[in-house]
Formats: structure tokens, C-alpha cells, sequence
């Protein structure tokens, strides 16, 4: 009697060695091949190995997703990328495996200059810049050995960002520079102490109006704690910073110390971090909830909006009595208006370079203008009246009672910046000197107190205003956040909400500081910029931001105070 088929075929299979059938069992292999990129323009004379992983699975006639690396192949990423696209646990994705860049030495009696810490531990958006710039249009240069061209998705939520230590910090900076590009970042033993300013970002995280990123973190309790700090307590740091603010963060926390080798905690949990944080996709990743101080000010889902683009440089938002908000672009000589319905109309051909402007409580707009060198107030007709001659200024205020306060950035010499007083009658004295650069200038709701921005500091000053107009108790009062990239925060235009909140355009974005002169909140703008702001509509509840080539605005839940009004006691800040 014969053996059925069924019963020979098991047989057989038992016959067959378990290595080959383990070895049958795994699933299409990737190819990956190595590359070199010396060509950087923003780390120039830098040269550095990359590696790129295509799937079997991709097919070049649709770009994509894309999981970038630091410090070259780490995690057994391949073979893990390998299994869970077979299983289709995460998307069909690029991998890019990037070392950090050396600067050849200049003979061999000299050391390379390791660019390492410099790229990985710096804020800023310079790394994130080099790879959405430079390696990944190089990258799309090349194909497989089979022929297929290699196409990438733009999309940030097809992007994913990882590394270990300083190139962890590398992949939050990246995705936090700009999440428009990476959403989905994993971090293992994370560099984010007191190097090159990576212990700011648990307070950033909990200011900064929250980004669309999903975190995963991996640390051990043996990680080093050493003269930058301890990386286990910054980790946790930043997990519950992520968790305050609202984002989708998960962590795996073990007893390890610095390691991230093949045998390691952080390759150990790397396939199950993947997968969550490729879960629900193609679903984009959201934005977290962001701090009670946020949720105070600003509406859900009501982002920015362009109001108009296309300008040289913007400055000088004002608003009149209607909620009518008037802009100035300075190179152009001309001043813009955006009506009640949003539409932007020309207002002054011929604005004389003016700079800062804000309205009067007689109706009058009242002109910095810096071509003359003149303070200009504008009757309902356009008709110009001379206010102050002499005065090369930048910003104004217009109290209630009709006298401003103007601030001229200076030039030569520690009391060369100024802030000058024009009373009601067109008396005009300087009523105080030092700052390095004065620029925004605003009153409080009450109209007692001053505050005068000095762009070339992290400070906004407070004065209280005497019955003459003269200064006293001067304080360097708000304290503002500067970015890694300047040596100053450019605080530039400020103004007052109805209960005591200072808004200030800074290269940070708007930094909104309580009475006691802290930052609870940062607005960042769609293209990172701001030179000043206003509260316009009819009912005063939409900040209006000029940001260099354009303007934005986004409805908010508070209401600005407007100096132009009767004087108003907000109710005593929370210490």
C-alpha cells in the first residue's frame, strides 16, 4: 500500500533540516547599499557614509514613506523593516542610515574635525535643513540594482525621524524644527541635557503651541549622569513634558546605561516602537491639546490664516476704532488696510517709510515716519499734521489721554537709544536711555504702566508712568525665550490683551507673557517670523501678526485692550 501524498510531503518535511526551513520562512529581503555625500553647503567641507534600504515591496510608481537614521544603521532597522512590511504592520518605507559629517584634516599630522555633537546637539533647524535639502535630493539621484528609481514621499506624515543619544536629539529637533516634514520620531538615550541647549526643551515643549509629532523614548537607569547631566532624569523630563502638553508619546524604560548595540534595550523594543508609531497610519498624526495657559487664549482648530503675501517687509499694525487693522510695508512706502470683510486695500501711496503706527482716541492714525524723520498723525481725509520733527523713531503708543511715547533704537554710544515722550501739546523730552536696541512699545490696560522691548536682549522693560509723563521704577520686567540660532530674542512689536497679557513678535513667534512678567505660551507663525501684531475685528479678538513678506492672523478667545480707549484694571495675575 502506497503512502498517501498528504503523509509523504510530511515526512519529507520533517526529513528537512529546521535551519532551512527557518531559513525559507523569512521574508523578502531589502537591498541596501552604501553611498558617500561631500557636496553640503550648510556643514561646508563635511564628508559622511550613508545607506539606503529599499524594500521588495516598493514600487517607484508611488513616492515612499521615509525613515531617516542617525549614526548610520542602528536597531537591526533592515531586517525589522523586512518583517513588519511583510506583514503590512507599518507602510512600505526608504530607509536612510546617515553618519554625521567629518571635516577632512589638512594633512596626516592633523585630526578630522568631528562634526558630530555640532549637527546632532544643536537646536536650531540646520540638521533638518541638511537632510530635507541636501541628502534626501540626493538620495532620489540614485536606484536599486534592479533598475528602480528611488522616489520619496514630502509628506510629513509619511516621515519618520530615530537615533540614539546625540542623534536622538538630532530627530526631535528635526521634527521639531519642522513637523511639516517628520511626524513620528524615535528616540533612545537621548541627549537632552545642558550640551549645546537641549535641557530647554521640556519648558519648550510645555510653551510652545503643540506640533503634530509622535514620540516613542527609550532610556535606561544606568544612562549616563555626568558633567552635562543626568540623561535618565532628562528622558523622563521630556516624557512628561510630552504628556502635559498633550502629545502622543509612549516610552519603554529600563535599567541600562548608555547602549543602543544589536544586543541592546532600545533594538529590543525598536520593532514594537515602529509599529506604534506607524499605527493607524495612513491617519496624519495630531497635534497635542497644550497647556491650560494655551487653552485660555486660543480656539480649537482655529490655526492661522494669510491675510496677504507678496509685500517687501511688513511692520506697523494698527487698529482704529471699527476693528479696521492698517499695515505698513516699509521698503514699499505704502500702508495697506484689511477691512472688516478681510479684503486688503490700498490706504497710503506714499507712507513716507513708515514704521510703527497705532490710532488715537480722537480717530487719528499716528505715523513713525522714517523718512522725514517725523511723527505724522492722519485725520480721517488723509490729511497729514507734523506731531514731532527730528525724531528717527520705530514704534509709537497713543494713550487715552493723547500723549505717545515713541522709541528710537539709537545708534552710537550707550544712551544713543531712547524712548521720548510727547505730551498733548507737542511737548517732547527723552524719558529714558540704556537699552541696547528699544523697539515695540506698549501701556498696560490700566494705562499706568509702560513696556518697552529691547531687541537686542531677551528683555521687555516695565516703567510706571508719572503724572508728567516721566518714568520711574524701571525693571527688566518680562523675560523672554531666545532661540539657539541668535544671540538675542529680536523682541520687536508688543501689545496688551483686556486682561494683562504682554503679546510679543519675536523670532521665537509671539511670546505671550503673564502680568508677573513670565512666558506662558509661544505662538509660532506659518514661516517663523514676526515683527509685530495688533488685536483687530470688530469685536477686537483677532491677533493680527506681520511676519516679513506677509501677514497672518487666527481668531482668538481674548480681546486686546486698546490704548486708544478708556483705561481698564484687569484682575491681579495668578503668583
Amino acid at each position: 500500500m502506497k503512502p498517501s501524498p498528504a503523509l509523504l510531503a510530511s515526512t519529507l518535511l520533517w526529513l528537512i533540516p529546521s535551519s532551512l526551513i527557518a531559513q525559507e520562512a523569512k521574508p523578502p529581503q531589502g537591498e541596501v547599499t552604501k553611498y558617500t555625500f561631500a557636496d553640503s553647503k550648510i556643514f561646508p567641507g563635511t564628508t559622511r557614509d550613508y545607506w539606503v534600504y529599499v524594500p521588495k515591496q516598493y514600487d517607484p510608481a508611488r513616492p515612499a514613506c521615509v525613515y531617516v537614521n542617525q549614526d548610520g544603521i542602528q536597531y537591526k532597522a533592515p531586517e525589522v523593516f523586512d518583517e513588519l512590511i511583510e506583514k503590512k504592520e507599518i507602510p512600505v518605507l526608504i530607509g536612510v542610515f546617515v553618519q554625521p559629517g567629518r571635516v577632512k584634516a589638512i594633512s596626516e599630522n592633523a585630526l578630522d574635525r568631528f562634526n558630530r555633537s555640532f549637527e546632532y546637539d544643536g537646536l536650531g533647524d540646520a540638521y533638518a535643513r541638511f537632510v530635507l535639502e541636501e541628502l534626501l535630493p540626493d538620495v532620489e539621484t540614485k536606484s536599486t540594482s534592479d533598475g528602480r528609481a528611488i522616489k520619496l514621499s514630502k509628506e510629513g506624515n509619511d516621515r519618520a525621524i530615530a537615533g540614539a543619544s546625540s542623534g536622538a536629539i538630532a530627530a526631535f529637533t528635526a521634527a521639531w524644527e519642522r513637523p511639516d516634514a517628520f511626524s513620528r520620531v524615535f528616540s533612545t538615550i537621548g541627549t537632552y541635557v545642558g550640551l549645546r541647549g537641549g535641557n530647554e526643551y521640556p519648558t519648550l515643549i510645555r510653551k510652545v503651541e503643540p506640533k503634530p509629532i509622535r514620540v516613542f523614548l527609550q532610556d535606561g537607569s544606568k544612562d549616563l549622569n555626568i558633567y552635562g547631566g543626568d540623561w535618565w532624569m532628562a528622558n523622563q523630563e521630556m516624557e512628561r513634558a510630552l504628556t502635559f502638553a498633550g502629545y502622543e508619546v509612549d516610552h519603554a524604560w529600563g535599567d541600562e546605561g548608555h547602549n543602543a548595540g544589536p544586543q541592546s534595550h532600545a533594538t529590543k523594543v525598536f520593532p514594537s516602537a515602529i509599529k506604534w508609531l506607524w499605527k493607524d497610519y495612513p491617519a496624519p498624526v495630531k497635534a497635542g491639546s497644550g497647556s491650560q495657559q494655551l487653552r485660555e487664549i486660543v480656539i480649537p482648530g482655529e490655526g492661522w490664516q494669510l491675510v496677504g503675501e507678496g509685500y517687501k517687509f511688513t511692520e506697523g499694525p494698527a487698529v482704529n476704532a471699527k476693528g479696521e487693522v492698517f499695515f505698513n510695508d516699509i521698503p514699499e512706502s505704502k500702508t495697506w488696510k484689511v477691512g472688516l470683510d478681510g479684503v486688503v486695500t490700498p490706504f497710503l501711496s506714499d507712507s513716507k517709510r513708515a514704521n510703527g503706527q497705532m490710532f488715537g482716541p480722537d480717530g487719528r492714525l499716528f505715523v513713525v515716519a522714517t523718512g522725514p524723520q517725523q511723527v505724522i498723525a492722519y485725520d480721517a481725509q488723509l490729511n497729514p499734521k507734523v506731531i514731532a520733527e527730528g525724531i528717527r523713531g520705530n514704534d509709537l503708543t497713543v494713550r487715552h489721554d493723547g500723549s505717545l511715547y515713541v522709541t528710537f533704537p539709537g545708534g552710537v554710544g550707550p544712551d544713543s537709544s531712547q524712548v521720548i515722550y510727547i505730551s498733548p501739546g507737542g511737548e517732547k523730552k527723552v524719558v529714558d536711555t540704556g537699552l541696547r536696541y528699544s523697539n515695540g512699545v506698549a501701556v498696560s490696560p490700566d494705562q499706568s504702566l509702560l513696556y518697552v522691548a529691547d531687541a537686542r536682549s531677551h528683555w521687555v522693560y516695565s516703567y510706571q508712568i508719572q503724572p508728567d509723563g516721566s518714568l520711574a521704577d524701571k525693571q527688566k520686567f518680562y523675560r523672554l525665550h531666545v532661540p539657539d540660532t541668535a544671540e538675542d530674542s529680536g523682541a520687536d512689536g508688543i501689545r496688551t490683551d483686556r486682561d494683562g497679557r504682554l503679546y510679543v513678535a519675536t523670532r521665537m513667534g509671539v511670546q505671550v507673557c503673564d502680568q508677573a512678567g513670565r512666558v506662558n505660551v509661544i505662538l509660532p507663525t506659518p514661516n517663523g517670523k514676526a515683527s509685530n501684531l495688533c488685536f483687530g475685528g470688530k469685536d477686537f479678538d483677532i491677533l493680527y501678526v506681520t511676519a516679513g513678506d506677509k501677514v497672518f492672523r487666527r481668531k482668538m478667545k481674548v480681546r486686546g485692550a486698546n490704548a486708544f480707549e478708556a483705561p481698564i484694571k484687569p484682575a491681579a495675575p495668578r503668583l
